[in-house]
């Protein structure tokens, strides 16, 4: 969701202009993207976009590590579409109309009106009080998931790896489905939530715990998301180093 919700990049100043959806209130507000001086300097040359929406992360990476391969994973109709359309002029992007998860099968997303909130989890009362925009019906699409180890196993991956998961509240499921893909990685950057904003999701303290059982380092937040009203710290893309 906190990434999803960044649109343009404002320069090499490291600031991008969030654009509210329909029906949120206020204007749009300036927030600070981090530098990655730090990443830059372990040459990253592959990047995992898993939940890439319509490819406001992967825009941003490409600009950033001119020598990686992205490969983004989006199975919304839609989302995919845009997705494709936005990054048909850059060749090291490859995308693919698929979820992550820990089994082969079709199943049932939850299209929620606001995209980037859409979940294969039903979403909380919590989501839906913190940011009403997203609180329309959710329409069921069909979408294939399948597991990153056994997709990885199709593709040319490139040490040193970067992986960002982004997927609301399933990131268990593709923790789960990729762990040897996920060994390889040099850094992951995941959506970690410190409230229960998805039906049966893994909250802060499960994905740390699975990542560290996989060789990882908990190295701090890339960006957080709270309540509007209460200001109390809802979501973390968490930073995790090997």
């Amino acid at each position: 969701m906190i990434k999803k919700l960044l649109v343009g990049l404002l320069g090499a100043c490291g600031y991008e202009l969030v654009r509210r959806p329909p029906g949120a209130s206020g204007r749009g507000r300036i927030v600070h993207y981090p530098p990655t001086d730090w990443l830059e300097r372990d040459s990253i040359r592959t990047i995992l976009d898993i939940g890439a929406n319509t490819g406001d992360f992967a825009l941003t990476m490409a600009r950033r590590f001119p020598e990686a391969r992205i490969f983004s994973f989006e199975p919304l109709a839609d989302a995919h579409a845009e997705l494709c359309r936005r990054t048909s002029g850059e060749r090291r992007c490859t995308v693919m109309a698929v979820a992550l998860g820990d089994t082969d099968a079709d199943v049932e997303m939850q299209r929620c009106v606001y995209s980037p909130s859409s979940s294969i989890l039903p979403m909380t009362d919590l989501h839906r009080q913190a940011f009403p925009f997203t609180a329309g019906a959710a329409v069921p699409e069909r979408v294939r998931v399948r597991r990153l180890d056994d997709v990885a196993a199709t593709l040319e991956l490139r040490d040193d790896v970067l992986v960002k998961i982004d997927v609301q509240g399933f990131e268990s499921h593709v923790i789960r489905g990729g762990e040897a893909t996920l060994r390889r990685a040099r850094f992951i950057i995941v959506e970690t939530s410190f409230c229960t904003l998805y039906d049966g999701q893994p909250c802060f303290d499960e994905i740390y715990r699975s990542l560290c059982g996989l060789g990882f380092s908990y190295a701090g937040n890339w960006d957080q998301l709270t309540e509007p009203k209460s200001g109390r710290i809802l979501q973390a893309d968490a930073i995790f180093v090997r």
